[in-house]
């Protein structure tokens, strides 16, 4: 038997798109946990996988040709199992095409703008006395995922699933929506919260998103331990 893949992960959104594709594909993999909130990220070692200092990342020890391959990037980790596995995925490139147009709409989209909006929601004001310094951010990123949401609830008016069939681009997308961390009522989304627990309810999907939950912090909370953890991952520079 191959070795399994390893998972460099952290209980967060981009960490959950993969732990809940490895399940869902039904693919071995063993976790290598990076504590994002104490700097792992940036040794030396989880860099030569991730230059970019950000989790996740995977190593596929029966990668191509039946040489280890490392991968960083969750977008890039979702096209690469899928075609491993030959799930989720499809060969045909026009089903293929709908499929990455919704994987990179939520990579340049949707991930980015909800972690602006969790940033300046639930982070920004255990760091700025003054909230009237971020209100506009608060306002800027909350409408901004508002309006995500709008685009995701039209398109899930007619259909099941983001591409038709379900897909990476619905394991990519789903943990990003957190309407209790993003100032969202998902009542005024019908398509989009049908979609949210249909997703939900697949026992893959209910297993690697639990993945790693004991190891998950509060980063807005008060104390040390949480403030020395905004420390390390807010306000990086090139090193």
């Amino acid at each position: 038997m191959t070795a399994p893949i390893q998972l460099w992960y952290w209980p967060t959104p981009n960490g959950w798109k993969v732990s809940i594709a490895l399940e869902e594909m039904g693919l071995a993999y063993e976790v290598r946990p990076v504590n994002i909130g104490t700097g792992e990220q940036f040794t030396p070692e989880f860099q030569a996988l991730s230059p970019n200092g950000r989790m996740p990342a995977i190593v596929d020890p029966d990668g191509p040709g039946g040489e280890p391959l490392s991968i960083f990037e969750s977008g890039a980790i979702l096209q690469y199992l899928g075609n491993k596995s030959g799930r989720f995925y499809p060969t045909d490139l026009r089903q293929r095409a709908e499929v990455d147009q919704w994987l990179f709409w939520q990579v340049g989209g949707l991930g980015p703008m909800a972690g602006q909006t969790h940033h300046f929601r639930q982070y920004a004001p255990a760091i700025i006395r003054d909230q009237r310094q971020i209100a506009y951010g608060v306002r800027r990123y909350t409408d901004e995922i508002h309006r995500l949401y709008g685009v995701m609830d039209r398109r899930l008016a007619d259909r099941d699933y983001l591409a038709g069939d379900y897909s990476i681009a619905d394991m990519a997308a789903w943990p990003w929506i957190l309407p209790e961390h993003q100032g969202q009522d998902l009542s005024h989304f019908p398509h989009l919260a049908a979609w949210m627990e249909r997703v939900g309810a697949r026992p893959a999907v209910r297993a690697g998103r639990a993945v790693g939950e004991a190891l998950r912090s509060n980063l807005a909370a008060s104390g040390k331990a949480a403030e020395e953890a905004r420390k390390v991952l807010f306000g990086q520079r090139a090193r």
